[in-house]
């Protein structure tokens, strides 16, 4: 039997810098007016804004912001994803969650940002993971990891990535490319989600959050604006596509170290 229709929410927010409180409150306001979604996506660092201030902003693995992923998931009956920084056992991690009722998985960043001194502050996680929703099988990553084809090569094992960013608007071009590239050599959707507005360090960003289908064609696209969008995916034209088109047959062999 194959995967029906799935539909993804994205949340683009002016993330309120290092205030929980205050973002928790903005998401269950914009979380209320979107329609059912099986998955609602946020992005990176979504109740901090990217902060290097671990003392401040870092939670536990049963803090504040882990605990209203839970209780969003129960009361919208959906998957809740986004990054928040993490103290696990004394370490920091920079986490993506995907909550779902009950369900708990994470992946540690990969690629720490050095020109943003990330690597200095955060410990790199080591593990390539792959959720599955509904018969979708996900490939997580966040922001700076989209720069890094290898880390992100399809082996046949998922058919979206979901990319949780704070991604400046120095670099907005650069942020479109990449999704559209990633798309189009993985024969994936990719969903990247991105901040606007500015942070504690007086970095701006332009959103620009899309999803974007195994050609390359961008099927939503939130601007530059806080916003939300919606969109649903149909795995059944994905196979088809990959079917009638096989690239990732041809793809050279290689070892990840």
């Amino acid at each position: 039997m194959s995967a029906g229709k799935l539909r993804i929410a994205l949340i683009q927010p002016n993330i309120v810098w290092e205030n929980t409180e205050a973002n928790i409150l903005k998401y269950n306001s914009i979380i209320d007016s979107i329609p059912q979604s099986d998955i609602v996506v946020m992005p990176e660092m979504f109740t901090t804004g990217f902060s290097m201030n671990i003392e401040k902003s870092g939670e536990s693995v049963n803090g504040t912001s882990i605990k209203w992923m839970q209780n969003a998931s129960n009361k919208y009956n959906t998957a809740v994803v986004g990054s928040i920084p993490v103290i696990d056992n004394g370490i920091a991690y920079n986490r993506l969650y995907m909550v779902n009722g009950n369900m708990q998985e994470y992946y540690n960043k990969r690629h720490l940002f050095k020109p943003g001194n990330e690597h200095n502050y955060y410990q790199r996680g080591e593990e390539r993971k792959v959720f599955n929703i509904k018969g979708y099988r996900i490939l997580p990553q966040i922001c700076y990891d989209l720069r890094f084809p290898v880390w992100s090569r399809n082996r046949g094992d998922y058919d979206i990535i979901i990319n949780v960013a704070n991604w400046p608007a120095a670099r907005t071009e650069v942020w479109r490319t990449l999704l559209k590239a990633r798309a189009i050599e993985n024969q994936c959707y990719v969903i990247g989600v991105n901040r606007v507005g500015t942070d504690g360090n007086n970095t701006s960003y332009l959103g620009s959050s899309m999803v974007v289908d195994a050609r390359g064609e961008v099927l939503l696209d939130l601007g530059s604006d806080e916003n939300y969008g919606t969109i649903e995916l149909s795995l059944e034209k994905l196979t088809a596509f990959r079917r009638t088109f096989p690239v990732l047959d041809d793809g050279d062999d290689f070892l990840l170290k």
